[in-house]
């Protein structure tokens, strides 16, 4: 992608039913806000995909905090993945890239507590500060939020390839707002919870049933 914002085009390269029954052959994780591929959630999937699909295709970037700067760095990969066999996973701030990439590529997606109005709720972190799992400091600066922005999208073009599971009891973001943002998806609504979804784990084969995992590699 070349010059201006990444902004998605939502329904370019939408999927059919018939290609969206094709395999998984590609997965993508996004991390969260101030996360990284060193996240819990990460290095669960990370770790099924070596024991039980190594024959996947499977990317896990560490994002810059650019927004723009990200989504085009996601893109440059995507364009040369087959649509109709990529999945992405996003938490949190990977889960409104998630969205923005779905629509953009047709691809299917798995959203963990995603964020919903990101250039909102993160104006209050412009400044530096650190990531979950490193003391180097970084910069959110103020034109980001713009970026943000640039990358919303509407309402879910095809809402069956999606799977949200959202914890009422997340601390960071408003689960009814998640919900509404997710509909027509299928959405696994959790009771409590935490924004980390810190039992994962107890999730992991909804996802692998929902995206097909299991299928080519048992």
């Amino acid at each position: 992608m070349s010059g201006g914002a990444a902004m998605p085009q939502p329904g370019q390269a939408m999927q059919d039913a018939a290609e969206n029954a094709l395999p998984i052959s590609h997965l993508l994780y996004l991390h969260g806000f101030r996360s990284s591929p060193q996240s819990t959630k990460a290095r669960q999937v990370a770790a099924w995909v070596r024991a039980k699909r190594p024959d996947l295709e499977w990317w896990c970037p560490q994002l810059p905090a650019s927004p723009r700067a990200a989504f085009e760095q996601v893109c440059t990969r995507l364009d040369t993945w087959p649509a109709a066999q990529t999945a992405v996973i996003g938490s949190s701030l990977g889960g409104y890239y998630a969205i923005a990439l779905a629509e953009r590529y047709g691809c299917r997606a798995v959203l963990l507590n995603p964020a919903v109005q990101p250039a909102r709720d993160l104006a209050q972190q412009v400044g530096t500060t650190t990531a979950w799992h490193s003391a180097e400091a970084f910069h959110f600066r103020p034109e980001y939020v713009d970026e943000l922005l640039a990358l919303e999208c509407g309402p879910l073009t095809t809402a069956q390839r999606y799977f949200a599971i959202i914890a009422k009891g997340d601390e960071v973001l408003s689960w009814r707002e998640m919900v509404a943002r997710c509909a027509g998806a299928r959405i696994e609504l959790l009771e409590g919870g935490d924004h980390a979804l810190s039992d994962f784990d107890r999730h992991w084969s909804k996802i692998v049933d929902f995206l097909g995992l299991a299928a080519a590699g048992g």
